[in-house]
C-alpha cells in the first residue's frame, strides 16, 4: 500500500509547532506493512491544498491530511480538499447532531464555561463534509475526520488526529516488512557490505547513524519476511553487532 501524507498549516511551516502528526502516522502506517512515499507540509492556502490532494489522489493507494477542521474562519482543510476532489461541501445531519449533544454534555457538566466565554462557533460549518465523506467522529474533538474515495483527512491536533486514524487504522496495511541489524561499526566501513546484500537479496537497506548508545542502525526492507530475514542473517555474518539499551 503506497501511501502519502499531507500535514496543513502556516504554524508548521513557521516553526511554532513541532508537526509531530507526520512521524506518528508513517510509523504506525509502516508498521502495519504499508509504504510512505511522500511527506509533505504546506500552508493554509486553499489552491494549493486542492491541487495536491487532486494529484496524488490519483498517484497513491492513500492519502492521509492532517489540519484545522471546524467551524472557525482559518479551518480550511476541509473545504479544500472537496475543492481538490471536485465535491461539494453539505451538512450531515447525524453528524451535527452528534455536535449539538455533544455541546448539550458540555453545558451539563461545565457551565461557568460558557459563562465565562463567549463562544463563536458555526455548528452547519463543522457539520459539514464533502458529499458522499464516511464521517470519522471521536469523542476526542469536536469536528468529525472523514473518508473521501483514498483520502482520509484528520484533525491537526495530535490527540483528536490520532483517535481518528485508530477507527480506520485496519484500512492501511501491506506486505512490507523489516528488521534492523544494531551495529557499532561507522557507518562509512559498511559500504562494501550494503552493496552485497543489495546484490543479493531483493531488499532495501538503510543506513541510520550511531545513537546515543553508540550503535548504528541497518534496517532490511521487503516484501517477503523470509527474504528479509535472510538478508538480515548475511549483514550479520559480516558486521560486528549490538543490542541496544532499553531507552532506545
Amino acid at each position: 500500500m503506497q501511501v502519502a501524507i499531507l500535514t496543513i498549516g502556516d504554524e508548521l511551516l513557521a516553526g511554532r509547532t513541532t508537526n509531530t502528526n507526520a512521524s506518528w502516522l508513517a510509523e504506525k502506517i509502516t508498521d502495519r506493512g504499508g509504504a510512505i512515499r511522500r511527506i509533505l507540509t504546506i500552508p493554509d492556502d486553499r489552491a494549493l491544498i486542492a491541487d495536491t490532494v487532486a494529484a496524488w489522489s490519483e498517484r497513491f493507494d492513500a492519502v492521509v491530511v492532517t489540519g484545522g477542521l471546524g467551524g472557525t474562519p482559518d479551518d480550511v482543510t476541509l473545504e479544500s480538499v472537496a475543492a481538490g476532489l471536485e465535491r461539494d461541501l453539505v451538512v450531515v445531519p447525524a453528524v451535527r447532531e452528534q455536535i449539538l449533544e455533544k455541546g448539550r454534555k458540555l453545558r451539563e457538566e461545565r457551565p461557568e464555561f460558557f459563562e465565562e466565554y463567549e463562544l463563536e462557533f458555526d455548528i452547519d460549518a463543522a457539520a459539514s463534509l464533502p458529499e458522499g465523506a464516511r464521517p470519522i467522529v471521536t469523542d476526542a474533538g469536536w469536528s468529525p475526520g472523514c473518508v473521501i474515495e483514498n483520502v482520509y483527512v484528520f484533525a491537526g491536533i495530535p490527540a483528536e488526529m490520532k483517535a481518528m486514524f485508530e477507527t480506520v487504522e485496519t484500512e492501511f496495511s501491506g506486505d512490507v516488512v523489516s528488521e534492523t541489524v544494531y551495529t557499532p561499526a561507522p557507518e562509512g566501513s559498511l559500504r562494501t557490505v550494503l552493496e552485497g546484500v543489495d546484490e543479493q537479496f531483493d531488499v532495501s537497506v538503510g543506513s541510520y547513524p550511531q545513537s546515543e548508545d553508540r550503535l548504528g542502525r541497518l534496517r532490511v526492507t521487503g516484501n517477503n519476511e523470509e527474504t528479509v530475514e535472510a538478508a538480515a542473517a548475511w549483514i550479520r555474518e559480516r558486521v560486528e553487532t549490538g543490542e541496544p539499551s532499553e531507552s532506545n
